[in-house]
């Protein structure tokens, strides 16, 4: 194995309460019912799909591309907001020193998240510089379980994908991780996902993986 391609939230910050924030404001605005068992449902899945799964509850009006455009901006520019926030402080010592091992022993790292704020998260805890490929929302057409997001980074990496581990979190990321031909390694939730090839409970397993 050659290289290890991280997603973001829930791996490396964790930003679930600025996104059910951000969500819960929009639908609140919408007169739409959203709680923290809905908002689970968009782990893993892009902003498009997420307001859809929203709207299941909305009994307005049809909405038109551009209104639904405009929810999302709105969402968007509140969760950026929430996002100004957020300093290095966010990021545990345990992901900074084992990022920065995994490094020294001659990994490749990247990001693969579907996420169109990757970028500018990382700038705010200071990671940017840990890795060397960042696929995100603003380089796919479709989010996961398709694996084109962990695809890109493998390609952007220059490996081949059967040299990349993938850390994720949600099980659409297990489930896109092994369509790519990886080795899905899961944490947090999906630690409990039985189609993950490798269960951790703590950031820093990574490095019995890589020794």
């Amino acid at each position: 194995m050659k290289a290890f391609i991280f997603d973001l939230d829930g791996v490396i910050v964790f930003t679930d309460k600025f996104h059910y924030q951000a969500w819960k404001k929009m639908a609140d605005e919408m007169g739409i019912y959203f709680d923290e068992t809905i908002n689970n449902r968009l782990r893993g899945v892009s902003r498009s799909e997420s307001l859809e799964i929203i709207l299941e509850r909305y009994e307005g009006p049809a909405l038109s591309k551009e209104k639904k455009a405009e929810l999302m901006e709105s969402k968007n520019n509140t969760y950026r907001e929430l996002l100004a926030s957020m300093t290095p402080a966010d990021v545990t010592e345990d992901v900074r020193r084992t990022l920065a091992e995994l490094h020294n022993r001659g990994y490749k790292l990247a990001l693969g998240s579907s996420s169109k704020n990757a970028k500018f998260i990382l700038e705010k805890v200071q990671l940017l510089d840990a890795f060397d490929a960042i696929s995100d929302g603003t380089n796919i057409t479709k989010s996961k379980p398709d694996p084109e997001v962990f695809l890109r980074a493998a390609e952007f990496l220059g490996e081949k994908p059967e040299d990349c581990y993938v850390v994720e979190d949600a099980y659409a990321g297990i489930d896109a991780a092994k369509s790519a031909g990886m080795q899905a390694v899961g944490i947090g939730i999906a630690a409990g996902y039985a189609a993950a090839d490798v269960k951790i409970q703590s950031f820093g397993e990574l490095l019995t993986l890589g020794a």
